[in-house]
């Protein structure tokens, strides 16, 4: 195993091979130009002053750049090819303003450069996306690898915090193989790209952010199609309902009313006494057209409801109910039309589906005001259903268009008793400029 020294050792190999090559570079420049020279003119005795001022100039320009290249020549030899950490940290710092391959590509990019670097079997650029760690690089990129999670820690697995400002934008992680740690150089460098790495990963958390937002608008706007789908049918259907009710009910009385006063009036000359028979039958006839009236009114908005609040209006509309209904008011009070509109509906919806579908035995209404919301729980003690199934049938719709139209929340669960719980959260306030 390598000594963690072996790091300094080699940089000093590396100084030892610049300045060699620095020496044999400079005797070069000298013995070609001061001796060559020299030849060349016919001085050989004693080296001539002007080709001496000559290769001391060369030396000079030249000494810089083949300094710079003996230097990374040495390094590259010594490091088995594998670039020197502070050219990756350079190549890191220009490659940020780089337009090849855009920002995106930019942790993958710190990833191939940490790994390269350091020496690392692999390395990892985690992303702190609302708070979550999430993996948004990783080198070498293997089919399928992913590597520990960031929570798992081992024998040279080392992690490095990123931040920004004193926020925290995510964690640099290295493992190490098991015959070469990081040298102290290496660390630097490790450390080094972890400082640096603040506004990359704050522009990819950005990144990730906006497209997880476009996500959910891309789910809403799904869920408000289908919603508005669900609103239309269901308005085309309580149209056809109000026709049907109204042909078969309120107009077949009025017809009959109609028709019978015809017949009044022609026996109002010829037999007044019968007349008076028919015109005293009528009465009953618009008593029944009245009721039928009311009947229908009272499945667009009740009078007691508007009169004595949600709780009376359903225990009237329960009070003929096969199944015995409860119906307990815990504090609610009057609130906006709207809102008790949605309260009512939802609560004679569970009840009648409880009655129909679940062969509930006993059902339970509770309505309570809490804080700025208002709560209803319908409970029953029947067979219950799949709920999950159900709701992803699109089962419930109206119900739920009903308390999303006030801003409210939904949840059905089995209860205790194996039957349903149906209950629904809805905002005073935000109901109050709806309708």
């Amino acid at each position: 195993m390598r000594s963690p020294r072996s790091g300094t050792l080699r940089d000093r190999l590396v100084t030892l091979c610049v300045l060699g090559g620095l020496f044999v570079s400079v005797t070069a420049v000298y013995v070609v130009v001061v001796l060559g020279g020299g030849l060349l003119i016919g001085h050989t005795d004693s080296p001539q002053i002007g080709l001496s001022v000559l290769a001391t100039a060369i030396v000079a320009l030249g000494f810089e750049p083949v300094r710079a290249l003996l230097q990374a020549h040495a390094r590259r030899r010594l490091r088995a090819g594998r670039a020197a950490p502070y050219d990756v940290l350079s190549g890191f710092t220009e490659s940020l303003t780089a337009e090849e391959g855009g920002q995106e590509e930019l942790p993958q990019r710190m990833a191939r450069l940490l790994a390269e670097g350091t020496g690392a079997s692999w390395a990892q650029v985690w992303l702190m996306v609302g708070d979550e760690p999430e993996l948004t690089a990783v080198w070498p990129p293997a089919d399928g690898f992913r590597g520990p999670g960031l929570d798992v820690s081992g024998p040279g697995l080392r992690s490095l915090d990123v931040t920004l400002a004193d926020e925290r934008l995510g964690v640099l992680r290295v493992q190490e193989r098991p015959d070469a740690p990081l040298s102290p150089v290496e660390e630097r460098l490790f450390s080094g790209l972890a400082a640096q790495a603040g506004l990359v990963l704050r522009g990819a958390r950005l990144r990730a952010e906006l497209a997880r937002r476009a996500d959910d608008l891309v789910a809403m706007a799904e869920e408000l199609q289908v919603s508005r789908r669900r609103v239309v049918d269901a308005h085309d259907s309580e149209r056809r309902r109000l026709e049907r009710d109204i042909h078969d009910g309120a107009q077949q009385h009025l017809v009959a009313l109609v028709v019978n006063l015809s017949l009044a009036q022609t026996l109002a000359t010829a037999s007044p006494d019968r007349a008076r028979t028919v015109l005293v039958e009528q009465q009953a006839a618009v008593d029944a057209a009245i009721t039928t009236l009311v009947e229908l009114s009272r499945g667009i908005y009740p009078q007691v409801l508007a009169e004595d609040g949600v709780a009376a209006a359903v225990r009237a509309v329960v009070s003929t109910s096969a199944v015995p209904v409860e119906v307990v008011d815990r504090g609610l009070g009057r609130h906006p039309e709207a809102l008790e509109t949605a309260l009512y509906f939802c609560c004679v919806e569970a009840v009648q589906n409880a009655v129909k579908h679940a062969g509930a035995r006993r059902v339970l209404v509770e309505l309570a005001g809490v804080g700025d919301r208002v709560r209803v729980l319908v409970s029953d003690d029947g067979h219950g259903f799949d709920v999950t199934r159900v709701l992803a049938a699109g089962g419930l719709g109206t119900l739920r268009d009903r308390v999303d139209s006030v801003g409210g929340e939904l949840t059905v669960s089995t209860n205790d008793a194996g039957g349903t719980d149906v209950a629904a959260s809805l905002p005073v306030r935000a109901a109050v400029g709806v309708g």
